[in-house]
């Protein structure tokens, strides 16, 4: 019986256009303003060296200024590749990652149960299938007799409803007719019952082995999580064998059963 029991903010296309992609162009100085009553070049020859010292500061500077922007761009862009496709992410720190679980003694206490094991052994499990494959089989063949006398009804019509009168033939096949429709109800009808005892039934089950895995554990070993294995669906690859409190529970669970079933 099969028992059925990330954090990235969404990239916003506005959030691309804070990186452009462009490369920056240089500024250049504005053309000096002429000045009113400006002298001949010649007299200006005494400071050529002054202008072409500033001129050449000026340059370095915006040299540099181009550089920062260049590795800045640079920056960006590796910004946005670690972001977005989570390279790094193993060796980024987040100072807000929730602390792990540990008991106040600071020991984890962590056991496991096959669930497949139990519901192969566990003796209530298996008379429970039982009860519920005779139910079904009893539905089936409940259906299955009607279905047979209705196609008996059927052939004798066709052989012999010649022999009634037109009225009789109209009323017979308007009773088959109505029967045929009940009969394709019927069908859906106990397979809905047949399913809804099935859930029924998984979940007195469960609750049966819930309550005493907590009975148990309270009473004995105290393990703060216990864990439920399967062979289709276990959330976890591997785990150690000493974890493994199935049959200890398998035994207690036959045992607490057949008190019970004794008592009936």
């Amino acid at each position: 019986m099969e028992i059925n029991q990330d954090l990235n903010k969404p990239v916003d296309d506005n959030s691309l256009d804070t990186f452009s992609m462009k490369e920056p162009q240089e500024q250049r100085p504005a053309n000096p303003e002429p000045t009113p009553n400006a002298e001949s070049p010649s007299a200006q020859a005494p400071d050529a060296p002054k202008d072409s010292c500033c001129t050449s500061k000026k340059h370095c500077c915006h040299t540099a200024i181009l550089v920062c922007n260049i590795i800045l761009l640079i920056g960006l862009i590796l910004l946005y590749i670690f972001h977005f496709t989570g390279i790094g992410a193993k060796t980024m720190h987040n100072p807000n990652a929730a602390a792990p679980v540990v008991a106040k003694d600071g020991v984890l206490k962590i056991a496991c149960i096959d669930s497949d094991t139990i519901l192969a052994k566990y003796q209530y499990a298996i008379d429970l299938q039982e009860e519920l494959n005779k139910y079904k089989e009893a539905q089936e063949k409940s259906y299955q007799q009607q279905v047979t006398q209705f196609q008996k009804d059927y052939q004798n019509f066709i052989q012999t409803g010649e022999n009634l009168t037109l009225s009789q033939q109209q009323a017979t096949e308007a009773e088959l007719k109505q029967r045929a429709d009940k009969l394709g109800a019927l069908e859906a009808e106990l397979t809905q019952k047949v399913m809804q005892k099935q859930l029924d039934a998984n979940i007195e089950l469960l609750n049966r082995i819930f309550a005493f895995v907590r009975e148990y554990n309270a009473a004995n070993q105290q393990f703060d999580i216990i864990m439920r294995k399967t062979f289709n669906d276990s959330p976890t690859m591997y785990i150690n064998p000493a974890m493994d409190i199935t049959d200890e529970i398998l035994q207690g669970l036959n045992e607490e059963y057949k008190t019970v079933k004794g008592k009936k």
